[in-house]
């Protein structure tokens, strides 16, 4: 919600005096030419301040002081002597204005000059453009990069300066019905537990000393003939910067360069036919300081939001959302918003996670099954059935006995209970978003924020075959028809299933080498790294699937562009909805497939030593005696925390080199003593965050939540790792926001768009994964019907095993060495093997190899185990939906006073009115009498 300026230092257009009450009758500066403008003296009755002094110091008349001191980089060597004309230095901060020191910069934009007859047109498309700027009241100052004057730094870009004056502020705001306080919110915060904690000081909390809890207000929307009853302290200052670069963004984006065509408008079409190269809003100066914050203050919101936001040293902290908002827009502020309330619910259940590991460590010592496994060290009762053919020797069941620890850390008693609360919570987060989701958009003033007629996207206008009448605008436009529409569409439809085909035959692909390496690796001559088969070959499969994914990831990326390029989307929107689908959908299959495998199909249809199950001819993989949960947990682990370390080191360190090479030079002229490097040169040196800059942050995170709830049984430390991960992202981005990205306009959004229907749906769909993993992939099932059946767990290893004739080998299969090792005890060794062991409930050692009514009653359990599962934990699921309101009561009676207000102050002007239109119609005599009745 809009707010009056922070006072603790001084903002851009603040006035040291009163004198610059808000005067209706004031009239629009003259617009400015092309080729500069008359640089007048401002009025001697008004104080301006530059934003970049932070002891408080106020330059006058628009002339910055004398007294202030250079920065350090003009600080480190004298000017060096050349022949060549050099720039006036400026002072710090006067490159945040035009060149008298008053007009504030609200946009730039940018373009390169030329001399071909391509130019030549783009240049008329300018002077077009920026003549209606001017109608619309924008004032324009040109940057030219000749050597004479104080152009850029390669001496080819031209920049051209857009201040909005208070004029075109008023009257966009009252178009865009801009709400602006008109009381300070008089309503008592309620009384609650909550609220109660929110008072005890911790050290997560923000400094109070810069960042100061600002008052809220009423607001309502903004209307000029309204003026006086606004809270204004005057006018320079009423409306924010994010504010002033949204509206003049608003006009840029209608502004017409062809006056023939009523459908040739927008920056984003010059920008895309090359007239303009850039089109930005600054940055508030430096983000750092010569002088220590503690001791002068921020010098502008920029360094404030990196001294208390981006700085690694603030990771513990909270976010100065507000700041954030200010700054950025609301767009980006719900972004942060909600990946901070997303990691601050993590933090319980990483706890919780933690907790489960930690019973599992605490309780292995204690577990008779485990223990079991690893004293089955006899070759007489527990020799095992090779694990490949011909090469693959005979085995003993204790050699899987780190196995066995491995997975009961993961899967043990307190398994079921975590799946279940993982389900839970993904319910509770989604619920609760929503309540904080509501707050911000009243604080913000989002409430009934809509979309105004959305542009044609460049690409459409250029590309459409067809013209119809906007039911809109009543203007012709450019479309598609469906018969024309609708080959794009398949043919977009046929490269996303062809897309999703390749991942596939990359798992395929996995599959074969795991089958492969396993075989290799279990045939070495070495008994310990034979022993390690299972592992080697989790760690080295999950390592290639996490290359491939992000391989294949970033190839989908261009390929899902260019598909929904070629489906010719009228608006950004519906872009973006069709790009989002495309991408989810395909991450979705591309990060989860190989784990999926794992879970699901490995192991499931291994057959018997008599005909094993085969994958392309291939023997399929067999889990080990002890599960295949070890094996998920550690591909879980790989994708999931190589994915994360990649994509943060890409987001970080590739801005970093970009911007590095592209300021090189306006780096090398300012040390040189050429001129200064001025704002607009630095950010346009920065790079962009782009139309759907925020899509990769949100979609590394959906499917980051995905690994933590989808498959969060087989692995309880995932939401922990999930954790530690987003405590740097948050930063990492703030970072990437305030020291390598230009200044994004401040875009509006009432809420996170289509990736919460995405996270609602990943949390229902993992009720039933988490089913699935704990009943088909864990032991639970198997240990609580022997534990029924005989009341206890010993014996529960051999009751899993089935007994194998080796003399039934399918042909082709038996292991080349069919004798008991040199070492094997009972004076085996050196006799041949007769029987052998292997994981299943299978009739034997002799045929027919029939299924075991053990089987059968484990397989129903695991169906009676999923039913009531979801249900249940669906019943509950709903249940909390219900019993949470999305709106927090107080937020609600704060809307009905605003609304309140709002309509007593409509029904003062509809009786001052009447009053007014009586008065008129009376006797000039009888009006003072008369009056008095109306009053």
């Amino acid at each position: 919600m809009p707010k009056p300026d922070r006072q603790s230092y001084k903002k851009v257009g603040d006035n040291a005096e009163s004198g610059s009450q808000p005067n209706p009758d004031m009239a629009a500066p003259p617009a400015i030419g092309f080729e500069g403008l008359q640089e007048d003296p401002p009025p001697k009755s008004e104080h301006i301040g530059l934003e970049a002094y932070g002891d408080g110091r106020s330059p006058k008349n628009g002339a910055a002081p004398e007294n202030i001191e250079l920065s350090e980089s003009n600080k480190e060597d004298e000017p060096l002597k050349d022949d060549k004309p050099k720039k006036a230095e400026k002072k710090e901060g006067a490159d945040l204005y035009f060149h008298d020191g008053i007009r504030r910069i609200d946009y730039i934009l940018a373009y390169k000059k030329g001399d071909s007859e391509k130019d030549v047109r783009r240049a008329a498309k300018r002077h077009e453009f920026e003549n209606n700027l001017r109608e619309e009241g924008i004032e324009l100052e040109v940057e030219d990069p000749e050597p004479s004057q104080d152009g850029s730094a390669d001496g080819n870009t031209v920049f051209v300066k857009l201040h909005a004056p208070w004029e075109f502020l008023s009257r966009q705001a009252e178009v865009l019905k801009v709400k602006m306080p008109i009381k300070e919110n008089d309503m008592e915060e309620p009384i609650s537990i909550l609220n109660c904690l929110k008072k005890i000081p911790s050290p997560f909390d923000l400094s109070e000393e810069f960042i100061k809890p600002e008052p809220k207000y009423f607001t309502a929307p903004f209307v000029r003939e309204r003026e006086d009853e606004f809270v204004m302290e005057d006018r320079e200052s009423f409306f924010g910067m994010s504010q002033r670069n949204r509206m003049v963004h608003e006009i840029l984006e209608k502004c017409r360069y062809d006056p023939d065509n009523k459908t040739k408008f927008g920056i984003d079409h010059m920008i895309n036919n090359g007239s303009y190269v850039a089109a930005y809003p600054l940055h508030e100066g430096d983000y750092k300081s010569k002088h220590s914050m503690l001791t002068h203050g921020p010098q502008n919101d920029r360094h404030l939001l990196y001294e208390e936001w981006a700085r690694p040293g603030r990771w513990y902290k909270y976010q100065p959302l507000d700041l954030i908002s200010d700054y950025y827009g609301e767009k980006i502020g719900l972004y942060f918003a909600w990946l901070g309330f997303y990691t601050q619910m993590l933090t319980i259940a990483a706890i919780v996670g933690l907790v489960v590991f930690l019973y599992g460590c605490i309780s292995l010592p204690f577990d008779p099954v485990v223990s079991e496994l690893c004293e089955a060290k006899s070759w007489v009762n527990y020799t095992m059935c090779p694990q490949c053919n011909n090469r693959c020797t005979y085995w003993i069941l204790e050699s899987s006995c780190f196995y066995s620890q491995l997975t009961y850390l993961f899967d043990n008693g307190a398994t079921v209970f975590f799946a279940a609360f993982m389900s839970l919570w993904a319910t509770m987060f989604c619920e609760f978003w929503k309540r904080r989701q509501n707050e911000l958009d009243y604080d913000w003033d989002l409430f009934g924020f809509e979309e105004q007629e959305e542009n044609c996207r460049p690409e459409f206008e250029a590309l459409a075959p067809d013209k119809r009448v906007n039911p809109i605008t009543k203007l012709y436009e450019p479309y598609v028809k469906f018969y024309r529409r609708f080959p794009r569409f398949m043919a977009s439809v046929l490269g996303i299933v062809f897309m999703i085909f390749l991942v596939l035959a990359a798992v395929v692909g996995v599959i074969v080498y795991r089958i492969a390496i396993k075989t290799a690796v279990a045939a070495s001559g070495d008994a310990f790294i034979s022993s390690q088969a299972s592992i080697i070959t989790s760690i080295t499969a999950s390592c290639i699937s996490l290359v491939v994914i992000m391989v294949l990831q970033n190839l989908y990326d261009r390929i899902a562009t260019w598909l929904t390029d070629l489906e010719l989307h009228r608006t950004e929107t519906e872009y973006e909805d069709s790009y989002t689908f495309k991408m989810y959908f395909f991450a979705f299959v591309n990060y989860y497939s190989s784990s999926f495998y794992v879970a699901f199909f490995k192991g499931s249809f291994p057959g018997n030593p008599s005909e094993y199950g085969k994958v392309f001819g291939l023997r399929q993989e067999e889990c080990d005696p002890a599960g295949c949960l070890q094996e998920l947990f550690v591909n879980l682990a790989i994708v999931m925390c190589g994915k994360q370390f990649f994509n943060n080191f890409i987001e970080i360190f590739l801005p970093l080199i970009l911007n590095f090479w592209r300021s090189r030079t306006g780096r090398k002229e300012q040390k040189a003593g050429k001129g200064s490097y001025d704002q607009w040169e630095k950010d346009f040196d920065r790079s962009e965050l782009g139309p759907r800059g925020l899509f990769k942050e949100y979609l590394e995170m959906a499917v980051q939540f995905g690994f933590v709830t989808i498959f969060v049984a087989s692995f309880p430390l995932a939401p922990f790792f999930a954790l530690i991960n987003n405590l740097m992202e948050i930063r990492l981005d703030a970072y990437k926001f305030v020291t390598q990205l230009r200044r994004p306009y401040a875009a509006r959004a009432q809420d996170i768009g289509a990736w919460y229907a995405i996270l609602v749906s990943v949390g229902n769909f993992a009720v039933l994964s988490n089913a699935c993993v704990i009943a088909f992939t864990s032991s639970f099932i198997s240990r609580e019907v022997y534990k029924y059946q005989f009341d206890k767990l010993e014996g529960y290893v051999d009751w899993t095993l089935s007994s194998f004739n080796t003399t039934f080998f399918e042909e082709g299969t038996g292991p080349d060495i069919d004798t008991y090792p040199d070492f094997a005890d009972g004076g085996l060794n050196g006799t041949r093997v007769e029987l052998c062991k292997y994981r299943g409930f299978v009739l034997g050692p002799n045929p027919p190899f029939d299924l075991k009514l053990d089987y059968w009653k484990v397989f129903a359990m695991r169906l009676v185990l999923v039913l009531v599962y979801e249900h249940v934990i669906f019943i509950v699921k709903f249940a909390l939906e219900y019993m949470v309101p999305d709106m927090p009561d107080f937020v609600k009676n704060e809307i009905k006073r605003e609304n309140y207000l709002a309509q007593q102050a409509l029904e003062e002007i509809t009786r001052k009115d009447m009053v007014a239109k009586r008065r008129s119609k009376m006797p000039d005599g009888e009006k003072g009498a008369s009056a008095s009745g109306y009053q």
